[in-house]
């Protein structure tokens, strides 16, 4: 049974929400999980040696009687013009947790076999209230992978643009790091639709790992080479009988692709000649956190090599 029969409980069908209705919705979110014992503790116990931890910025939600989060980038420690550089970014959408807790653990085990032939700028955890309330949006019902834009108005994309522009200059390889869960179809897109006033759009969630490539920037045979990697750790996404993922045509097996500057998608943000998104499925029977993890992991290194071998 999809979605559409249950109307969200905040606002009215048809009408998007006004100040009202958004602090309605915020009143109703909780502090589930720990930024700071989740996150920073071990991104700062398990810096490796080859990386220098930047902060860049901070989300100061006082105002809202929230809390004041401090931002972390993971940059290489030497930084050399004449090799590649790659970008990795998770917790874009806080709540999809093995974006950032598979880029935590990268850093803890790959960063250092990695640092001698690319420089690297890991941004773990874009949306740290989004991932102590386990949220898609910000405080202010604003989805921060629809605002990778110019003058953004959402602070979680806008801090992580300057740091981009600042630490990593010219980018090769841009992996951003997602997941599709039970609650995009629960609770993420009606709450959406109701916001905006339409209908919810409704769409089975897939079972298992995907990408998300570039439209202006495909590159077949490299998102072809992450899923070929990430094959060997978990389930490829098949498409559904419509040939398609969540409503999208398939290109080839496990990718699909957006426009992600049109989109104002986190993975537009750089003109790298490499890009893709993830996203895998924690809440299928057949997988866990910890392969999840593992997926996205596998990702990254995979990218790298194709970088490297290109």
């Amino acid at each position: 049974m999809n979605g559409t029969t249950h109307p969200y409980p905040i606002g009215s069908p048809g009408l998007p929400w006004g100040a009202a209705e958004k602090s309605l919705w915020l009143a109703q979110q909780q502090i589930k999980r720990s930024y700071a014992d989740e996150v920073l503790a071990p991104l700062k116990s398990n810096l490796p040696a080859q990386a220098e931890l930047i902060e860049y910025g901070a989300i100061d939600y006082s105002r809202l009687g929230l809390g004041r989060y401090p931002l972390y980038a993971v940059r290489s420690r030497t930084w050399n013009p004449d090799r590649p550089t790659v970008l990795v970014t998770g917790g874009v959408h806080g709540y999809e947790t093995s974006g950032v807790q598979g880029s935590l653990q990268w850093i803890a085990q790959e960063f250092a076999h990695h640092a001698d032939s690319v420089n690297l700028l890991v941004l773990p955890c874009i949306s740290p209230w989004g991932y102590e309330s386990i949220n898609r949006w910000n405080p202010e019902a604003l989805d921060p992978n629809r605002h990778f834009i110019a003058d953004s108005p959402v602070s979680e994309a806008a801090q992580a643009m300057a740091c981009i522009k600042l630490h990593a200059g010219k980018v090769d390889l841009h992996v951003d790091l997602h997941e599709t869960t039970d609650t995009d179809n629960s609770e993420f897109g009606p709450a959406k639709a109701a916001r905006d006033g339409k209908a919810f759009d409704w769409h089975a969630i897939p079972d298992g790992y995907y990408v998300v490539a570039d439209t202006a920037r495909p590159v077949p045979e490299f998102q072809r080479a992450l899923i070929d990697a990430v094959e060997r750790v978990t389930q490829i996404t098949e498409a559904d009988e419509h040939g398609c993922i969540i409503g999208t045509p398939l290109q080839q097996r496990g990718v699909i692709e957006y426009d992600k500057r049109l989109l104002g998608l986190c993975g537009g943000v750089t003109d790298a000649r490499f890009v893709t998104t993830t996203e895998v499925y924690p809440d299928s029977p057949s997988t866990s956190p910890a392969e999840c993890n593992r997926a996205q992991m596998a990702t990254i290194t995979a990218a790298i090599a194709h970088l490297l071998s290109h």
